[in-house]
């Protein structure tokens, strides 16, 4: 079985100091977080940043660049910026495709339109088209977000189209109120749409964490936590830190025999080569 790779999900953009004082908010504390994620056995980070003063999700681009400069120069974590803007929101699609100019080595693509937060996230086709055109030619690996089968299905078209390269890296979210359930069953409906060479990871939303993971360790799956998916350690229980996730997953691994993979294995299995750049598609 493959190593596990652990994603950081860091702050997302809805999560709220009144939720939990630990959301990290300002650039500074995200890569804080990041490096302490990265200290604890995280290989990815996935990025939004918030607007310092009023603490919401914004894609302001020199937001982004000090978040990524300093992970850059201290880390060797891939990072994973989002695509995504402020789900609902639907900001223009030059708006959020704006962090590609910062050439990451992962950003996120979220393959449908979907209801979220009591509102459409709208990821039409012509959005979908544009964004996998422009991460080709930046250079920049597409996270294929994958809320429900028919975002697995339209995956499997654009890569038939030439429109995505493989290997293909996918990252189920399970448990959102409208999209996939967070069961086993649904899991392994959805692993039934990947290629073979295709790598995976899933991401449990609230509650669904810690049982997604565990699922995902013996299925020879990875893992996504972080606060941007859940901010409690256990049942009444906030979680202290970003960090305090990832070491429990560490943990988790080591009890299943799995080993952990670090940032530079971590590329080899996703075929990245190094930071910014995508192996090209043989």
């Amino acid at each position: 079985m493959d190593k596990l790779i652990i994603t950081a999900a860091i702050t997302g953009s809805h999560i709220t100091r009144q939720q939990t004082p630990y959301i990290p908010i300002t650039p500074e504390e995200i890569v804080a977080s990041s490096e302490a994620c990265w200290r604890a056995g995280a290989a990815i980070v996935h990025l939004h940043v918030r607007d310092p003063s009023t603490g919401q999700g914004t894609q302001d681009l020199e937001l982004f660049r000090r978040v990524v400069e300093p992970l850059r120069a201290r880390t060797d974590l891939i990072l994973c910026l989002t695509t995504s803007g402020i789900p609902g929101r639907n900001l223009p699609t030059d708006e959020r495709l704006v962090v590609l100019e910062l050439r990451p080595d992962l950003a996120s693509l979220d393959a449908g339109t979907l209801n979220l937060g009591g509102r459409v996230f709208a990821n039409t086709p012509d959005f979908l088209d544009e964004a996998a055109e422009r991460m080709i030619v930046q250079g920049v690996k597409p996270e294929l977000e994958v809320f429900d089968s028919g975002m697995a299905v339209a995956c499997l078209r654009m890569r038939a189209e030439g429109k995505l390269n493989d290997p293909l890296h996918v990252q189920f979210v399970l448990g959102t109120p409208w999209g996939a359930p967070a069961t086993a069953k649904a899991l392994v409906h959805l692993t039934d749409f990947l290629t073979e060479d295709a790598t995976w990871s899933v991401a449990g939303v609230g509650r669904h964490q810690l049982s997604m993971g565990t699922l995902a360790l013996v299925m020879g799956g990875h893992i996504r936590v972080g606060l941007e998916d859940s901010i409690y350690y256990q049942r009444g229980e906030l979680a202290t830190s970003n960090a305090q996730l990832v070491e429990r997953v560490v943990c988790m691994a080591e009890v299943f025999g799995r080993s952990v993979a670090d940032p530079s294995e971590a590329r080899e299995m996703l075929g990245l080569t190094e930071p910014g750049h995508q192996r090209e598609s043989a």
